[in-house]
């Protein structure tokens, strides 16, 4: 495989690292965390779409530990210590589903030393959708994983759970994220990313000061990534009065990624809708010069809001409908799958796919906060890491190798996923897993469904309801007027108007 790592193209940087790879699910993301944590001496930041002050991060039976809990508890230990917490100013729309008064809380409730700043700088339409955090500019994490609720589970992902519950009683289904743990520089380049952005948005500057101890962290259940480099990938709108340019690193690193591919695409994504990729798989697919390839989506079996099945659900079905039909001429071979928990009432309950990862050939792996569709390439800001290994690179190779292997399992229900390793004929592999009862994986009924849900919609929408652009929709220097939820009086938990409004980007 060629270099597809090129920083200034589809990269900002390639940092050094000591320790990195994976960490599956917000049990094991949790508990990495709070390890991580507690070896901090002088600074911890933290930057997501969703924080709850609330969210429960530890749930042995023994210990609870909330976000807030925690972190006050370091601070009140670690006299030097400071927090930063840089937050998505959500749109007045969800008001009804996030916490209230969250700045105040965060101010009058939380350790002096703990300051918390909403980010309000994106065009009309767009979110801070960066996940990540960092501990004295040595260690970090970064994925698809917020502080929230309705984020933990483990990794058997059980139909029934009685510790999947929200601070406020109610349930939720079982639900499946990848985050990423550095050790090195990676961490010291996202410090530089997120000072800059508290000085555009809170409008002050952060003084962190240099930590030159080495760093080093035993995690649990992690999947190691036997790299000594990661890269730091990027969207990014204009903004002219803070000094932003429009970047689009995470579109090319896509579609050159794609590009390269010569037997294998492996794809974990909540959504699947963008056209830029979409395009990028139709090119490679109907090279007549290029090898067959084994492309493997596991997807969401069905968005959680109307909204979204109306906009994005209907995109995804049509880019699904196309690919089959092309792989059927050209050889390639597709599957699309999603993983199920048996309820034992002779039903299932599915697992919710909130990841955001591209594999490609075993040699190139990339996760972070961007989602698979228009908005992610080009509205929104996000953040991936990657890793790719280069000729030679044995060790690179099969631990992205055993990550994907793992996964797969996971979703499977296996305990033992040799079987899973190949890349030829991996696509009947999992064709016989999905007909097998006993295990998990299900064919998605994306290549099988009805064109029943986008018939009302087509007449008035051709290509769904216009809730997924790839760029700011009044151009760049537009942004947002509309009343932010903050500071909203409003309770969480009334879910209802909150999924008919939302604009389907988490």
């Amino acid at each position: 495989m060629r270099d597809i790592l090129l920083p200034g193209i589809n990269c900002y940087a390639i940092g050094e690292v000591s320790d990195t790879g994976l960490l599956v699910d917000g049990s094991d993301y949790y508990r990495a965390l709070c390890a991580a944590a507690e070896t901090a001496e002088r600074f911890i930041l933290l930057s997501g779409w969703q924080f709850d002050s609330d969210a429960q991060l530890l749930r042995d039976g023994v210990v609870e530990c909330t976000l807030i809990g925690f972190l006050n508890e370091l601070c009140r230990r670690k006299k030097d210590l400071r927090v930063y917490i840089l937050a998505w100013n959500f749109s007045m729309i969800y008001s009804i589903d996030r916490e209230w008064l969250q700045s105040w809380y965060f101010k009058w409730s939380a350790h002096e030393r703990i300051r918390f700043c909403f980010d309000s700088c994106h065009p009309f339409g767009a979110s801070h959708h960066q996940k990540y955090v960092v501990v004295d500019g040595r260690i970090a994490f970064l994925g698809g994983l917020d502080i929230c609720s309705g984020r933990w589970d483990e990794r058997d992902h059980r139909a029934n759970d009685p510790r999947r519950v929200n601070p406020d009683g109610t349930s939720y289904p079982p639900f499946h994220d990848v985050q990423s743990y550095h050790v090195g520089s990676v961490a010291d380049c996202l410090t530089r990313l997120f000072k800059e952005q508290w000085r555009a948005v809170c409008r002050s500057e952060l003084d962190l000061p240099v930590t030159d101890r080495p760093s080093s962290i035993d995690l649990e259940n992690a999947l190691p990534i036997r790299s000594d480099r990661a890269a730091i990938s990027r969207t990014q709108v204009k903004r002219s009065d803070i000094g932003y340019e429009s970047v689009r690193e995470i579109r090319r690193l896509f579609r050159d990624a794609i590009g390269a591919a010569e037997s294998l695409v492996y794809i974990e994504n909540q959504y699947f809708s963008s056209q830029a990729i979409y395009e990028a798989l139709v090119r490679r697919m109907t090279d007549p010069r290029r090898s067959r390839l084994e492309i493997v989506l596991v997807l969401a079996k069905q968005a959680n809001a109307f909204v979204e099945q109306a906009s994005i659900g209907v995109a995804q079905a049509r880019i699904v409908r196309s690919l089959k039909r092309l792989a059927a001429e050209t050889g390639h071979a597709l599957g699309i799958y999603y993983p199920a928990a048996p309820n034992g009432a002779g039903a299932e309950t599915p697992v919710y796919i909130h990841s955001k990862l591209l594999l490609v050939d075993d040699l190139f792996l990339s996760i972070g906060s961007a989602n698979m569709n228009n908005r992610s390439m080009g509205l929104d800001t996000e953040l991936n890491v990657s890793w790719q290994a280069r000729a030679g690179e044995t060790n690179t190779f099969r631990s992205i190798r055993d990550a994907r292997v793992n996964l797969l399992a996971e979703h499977a229900g296996l305990s033992d996923g040799e079987a899973l390793a190949r890349t030829t004929g991996l696509i009947e592999v999992l064709d016989g897993l999905a007909n097998d009862s006993v295990s998990r994986l299900r064919r998605h009924p994306l290549l099988s469904a009805s064109r029943d849900h986008e018939i009302w919609i087509e007449p008035f929408f051709p290509n769904g309801l216009p809730l997924d652009p790839e760029g700011p929709i009044f151009g760049e220097d537009s942004f947002e007027q509309i009343p932010r939820g903050g500071d909203a009086l409003f309770p969480k938990g009334i879910n209802w108007l909150s999924s008919l409004l939302s604009k389907g980007i988490e």
